[in-house]
């Protein structure tokens, strides 16, 4: 197994607030890339199928409000 070190510039602060997570994601951004985009190809209709949802779930869905409680 790899003896893997972490180093922080800085301890992130938990209640820091907005300014503190901004500053963590300004740090972490180039360690991360972006992946090359694939390209999208058409999906023939025959390989499109309905949506099925289980009896339980469309039962707790049809008891929930429109817009929350």
């Amino acid at each position: 197994m790899a003896n893997l070190e972490f180093s922080r510039t800085a301890p992130a602060d938990p209640e820091g607030g907005l300014a503190s997570l901004i500053g963590e994601s300004a740090r972490m951004a180039p360690h991360w890339t972006a992946p090359e985009r694939a390209a999208s190809r058409p999906v023939p209709p025959s390989h499109i199928h309905g949506v099925r949802v289980p009896d339980t779930s469309a039962r707790l869905l049809e008891a929930m409000s429109d817009y929350g409680d």
